[in-house]
């Protein structure tokens, strides 16, 4: 068998394990099959040395990826919704299996992802073991970052009587080599104890400033629920992602969260944890042994 065909096997395989986690309700499972296949097609539709398929091949497999994504996203939130069905993306698999054959017009009007994807979860430890090489300023220099669209930050819910909204304020994350990083920013998501998403993720600006071994956020995020409607152990992540231009994908590089308990106004500094993120807090390793955190303020907002 050619190795372009072992290749089309294992994708097929992998599309077929999503499927049927998709199938059996094990959502965590299935989500993380489709995001490391579309992140795979991905790299083979940007590769530019790749000479296996045709141009119009690969098209029609960014489009495929931008699928596998439309249904994890469908997933990824505490009632899953219909936007992309599991029945949608079942009709696609003739086109993984047979994509060297297959010459018939894209079943769904969708465009290829863009070309800076971030990676898939369980895919950084193995593209990245060497440390960010990327730097384009040293630590210990201060820089200000060019303004830039406003991220993917929601407004602070309606106000409901008896019941407490919180904000909370990213002022800054310490990182030995917080100078080498480019594009830096945060996801904020809540997750409940499976790791599934209990609301809308949010993505801040990019960071305003980073001096010596701090980056600066300075933003306030409205978290999306509540406090008294929070699933009980549910946590908010931070996840800090940042771009790695010679490999051409955001990156997460570390990760922090803060427990239901932890929800109490006033500052707080959270410790970092190594990538990749860890949803269901159960294999937890610190990023390091200095005393480098992320530190935010909280704010709570109650109607009485």
């Amino acid at each position: 068998m050619s190795d372009v065909n072992k290749t089309i096997q294992k994708w097929h395989a992998s599309f077929s394990k999503g499927t049927d986690f998709d199938s059996w309700g094990q959502l965590v499972e299935a989500i993380d099959e489709y995001q490391i296949l579309a992140r795979q097609l991905q790299k083979e539709v940007q590769s530019p040395n790749s000479s296996y398929f045709t141009e119009d091949q690969k098209k029609t497999l960014g489009k495929f990826a931008t699928c596998l994504e439309l249904r994890s996203a469908s997933l990824q939130c505490s009632q899953p919704t219909e936007d992309f069905r599991l029945e949608d993306l079942k009709t696609l698999e003739p086109i993984i299996k047979n994509i060297l054959t297959y010459n018939k017009e894209f079943p769904f009007d969708v465009q290829p992802v863009p070309l800076r994807k971030i990676l898939a979860p369980g895919e950084e430890e193995n593209l990245e073991l060497e440390e960010e090489e990327d730097a384009a300023a040293g630590a210990g220099s201060a820089e200000t970052f060019p303004s830039q669209v406003s991220g993917t930050l929601l407004p602070r819910l309606p106000s409901e009587p008896s019941m407490t909204l919180l904000t909370l304020r990213i002022d800054k994350i310490g990182l030995k080599d917080a100078g080498q990083c480019i594009d830096p920013y945060m996801t904020i998501s809540v997750k409940d104890v499976n790791g599934i998403d209990v609301n809308q993720v949010q993505d801040t600006p990019l960071a305003t400033r980073k001096e010596d071994t701090y980056i600066h956020f300075s933003v306030d995020v409205e978290i999306q629920r509540h406090v008294e409607k929070l699933p009980k152990g549910a946590a908010i992540f931070f996840e800090f992602k940042h771009y790695k231009p010679k490999k051409r994908f955001t990156s997460t590089k570390c990760f922090a969260f803060m427990e239901m308990d932890e929800i109490k106004p006033g500052p707080i500094v959270i410790e970092l944890y190594r990538k990749p993120t860890d949803y269901k807090r159960k294999k937890l390793q610190l990023m390091t042994k200095k005393p480098l955190y992320l530190h935010l303020h909280q704010t709570l907002h109650k109607d009485s």
